[in-house]
């Protein structure tokens, strides 16, 4: 794709959806790291509604690096992978605490070395946390509409996310991820997307393409 198609897109997006941005609730920056792991394959919405009591127990990083691991297991037990979840939550605090002075790192490489996250937690927790942006975070949206819009014929996040980067300019890639995440929701669902009401239909290489639209072509 012509990086002035792209522009297209990402300005119809910004137009749309001014307000996008993460909708895990959070109080400080371990608590981010805490729902961004717990977001892993499960949704959001989900998410807010465990953390809403879990951050009333767990106040501070320390009293996740002291949990009792089977109680934790059962505080986010409606949670799929609650088990690995858990261990991941228990052991990032204890590193937290004893490795980086209770403090989340600043940087992607500290960062990824917290159980339980990878890349595109990393871009998530860095980039809501301190405002550094040193990649896009590709989620199931993400890459869906990455394929979809023409962003990316790959199929891996690592390799979506370095054709985003050089596609778009690096001011724009914090805010890409909400945009696209905002679409996915809202209009371009995974198995039923709205082409007929988009207003990206005009420049998306894969509008109508979609089994309840055949009649239409």
């Amino acid at each position: 794709m012509k990086k002035d198609k792209a522009e297209k897109i990402l300005v119809l997006l910004k137009k749309n959806y001014p307000e996008a941005k993460i909708i895990l609730n959070y109080s400080n920056n371990f608590e981010l790291l805490v729902a961004v792991v717990l977001s892993a394959q499960a949704p959001d919405t989900t998410v807010n509604k465990v953390t809403e009591k879990l951050f009333k127990k767990y106040k501070t990083v320390q009293d996740y690096a002291n949990a009792d691991l089977n109680e934790l297991e059962q505080d986010i037990k409606s949670i799929g992978l609650y088990r690995n979840k858990a261990k991941n939550i228990k052991l990032s605090a204890k590193m937290v605490v004893e490795k980086f002075n209770g403090k989340i790192p600043v940087n992607m490489t500290d960062i990824q070395k917290l159980p339980g996250v990878g890349r595109k937690s990393a871009n998530v927790i860095l980039g809501n946390a301190y405002g550094v942006v040193e990649g896009i975070a590709v989620d199931t949206h993400v890459l869906r509409l990455s394929q979809r819009l023409g962003f990316s014929k790959n199929k891996t996040p690592e390799k979506i996310e370095k054709d985003l980067m050089e596609l778009f300019p690096k001011k724009d890639w914090f805010k890409l991820t909400y945009l696209l995440i905002e679409h996915g929701r809202k209009i371009c669902d995974a198995k039923r997307p709205k082409c007929d009401q988009c207003f990206l239909n005009k420049v998306c290489p894969s509008a109508f393409k979609f089994p309840r639209f055949k009649k239409i072509i």
